[in-house]
């Protein structure tokens, strides 16, 4: 059961609400007179600096009435537009743009708000420390009036300038990123945005957040965006390899699909090896599938592993015949072996045949045998070849060899590529611990063993 996903959108001015647009900001204040202003126009001039005689005309009394307790500020409203055309030079930008915002935040005008803003920011006198926080006020001024791309430049420029504060991190604001596109249903490229700041993460040797996978991988399986799903999901994997995280993706691949029995068969042989079984059910339907009168061995070793979780019980009376099947004909199975073998390895060997010691070897963890079998069935003529692939990767795993497994992986096409690129990130992971060696399964154990 998929149990972190949600349809809800999140809204990214949830990061900050107390909003930081709601306070004002510290701004260089404007030459009282017109006559330093002028002076000061004219020591600026081989650099832009100063301030007009229009813009003091403009300037001073718009400032003097802010500065005035209970003074009619909305009545000027039109003035801080006037104002708005008369920043040229930085330092008109950064005090006038000041004085808007300041306006506008007593004015509870985030259109107002967000001109200051943008004035303060165009000056380029806005002091370091505080360039990523006035970056972010000026996105969630955009993000709320819906300039979409707006916000995002503003956004994306916090994110450069390490902007942080009290419930907002680097992670969150990526998801805030993600969400402009995917609130917008630009999904493609919502999720390449998300892969470019992992790829970005990981190569700076940054962990990253857990949270980026998940809300990917929630609108992607949402929206039933195919590869992408999968391709988070095996990066998630990856990085946050726990059962309930394999669970939730396998889910994912059981939803999105309708599996025939055979690709259920190595889903839940997957589920198996990465703890995601947890129901009696899932364990009916994968005794169901193995078939105790094929895959003897499997059946029982699965059946005994749901009985000492707990999970399946005596009085289940399907799992109780299925039981009885596989300890009957395990004997004769196992008898069976060497014949099998011998008829798969002559040269006019059929496909059938050949997929039968396959399926055999595999079942009873002779891993090699078992390689060597479906390596021959891929090259037949007739073959089900996503489906010997599969196995045959299952096996290279099973052996330790998890290069070739790949190679056998990325063969796969069609309906199982789902379950090719998670037996590929699996994989992955078992190549990834540190030291880690497959352990020699019992001969009696199946191939699907968690043990592998």
């Amino acid at each position: 059961m998929i149990t972190f996903f949600s349809r809800k959108r999140t809204s990214s001015l949830a990061l900050a609400i107390a909003m930081a647009t709601g306070a004002a900001v510290a701004t260089t204040a404007v030459m009282p007179t017109e006559a330093s202003a002028q002076r000061k126009k004219k020591k600026d001039e081989s650099d832009g600096g100063g301030y007009s005689k229009e813009f003091i005309a403009v300037y001073q009394p718009l400032n003097e009435l802010m500065g005035t307790e209970g003074s009619d500020l909305a009545s000027q409203r039109a003035q801080f537009d006037a104002l708005a055309g008369l920043l040229n030079t930085p330092d008109e930008k950064i005090a006038g743009g000041g004085l808007m915002f300041n306006s506008g935040v007593r004015l509870q005008d985030p259109a107002l708000q967000l001109k200051g803003m943008e004035a303060m920011l165009a000056s380029g006198m806005v002091e370091a420390a505080n360039t990523g926080r006035y970056n972010f006020i000026a996105y969630q001024l955009a993000d709320r009036q819906n300039m979409v791309a707006k916000a995002r430049t503003y956004l994306q420029a916090a994110i450069d300038n390490n902007f942080t504060a009290e419930n907002i991190n680097p992670a969150s604001l990526r998801i805030a990123m993600m969400e402009s596109y995917f609130g917008n249903s630009e999904f493609d490229a919502g999720i390449k945005y998300l892969n470019d700041a992992i790829a970005e993460q990981k190569a700076a040797g940054q962990t990253v957040d857990e949270a980026w996978y998940r809300r990917g991988i929630s609108v992607a399986y949402e929206n039933e965006l195919t590869p992408a799903v999968y391709e988070i999901a095996a990066m998630w994997l990856s990085d946050f390899p726990s059962e309930t995280n394999w669970r939730d993706s396998i889910n994912i691949a059981r939803n999105l699909n309708n599996f025939t029995p055979a690709e259920m068969l190595d889903l839940f042989r997957l589920s198996r090896q990465t703890g995601a079984l947890n129901t009696a059910s899932d364990y009916d339907f994968y005794i169901e599938v193995a078939d105790a009168r094929r895959l003897p061995s499997e059946v029982k070793s699965v059946i005994e592993e749901g009985k000492a979780a707990g999970i399946l019980v005596d009085s289940n009376l399907y799992m109780v015949e299925q039981l009885g099947v596989a300890n009957g004909r395990i004997a004769s199975d196992r008898a069976d072996l060497p014949a099998l073998e011998a008829d798969a390895s002559a040269a006019n060997a059929g496909l059938r045949t050949v997929v039968a010691a396959g399926d055999a070897f595999l079942s009873y963890g002779e891993y090699d045998k078992a390689v060597k079998f479906y390596e021959r069935a891929v090259a037949m003529p007739g073959v089900e070849l996503g489906e010997e692939l599969n196995r045959l990767a299952i096996a290279q795993i099973g052996a330790g060899d998890y290069a070739a497994a790949r190679e056998s992986l990325s063969r796969i096409t069609g309906t199982r590529k789902p379950l090719a690129m998670l037996w590929t990130a699996y994989a992955n992971q078992l190549e990834a611990e540190a030291g880690a060696t497959p352990d020699v399964m019992p001969s009696d154990a199946p191939a699907t063993a968690t043990t592998m």
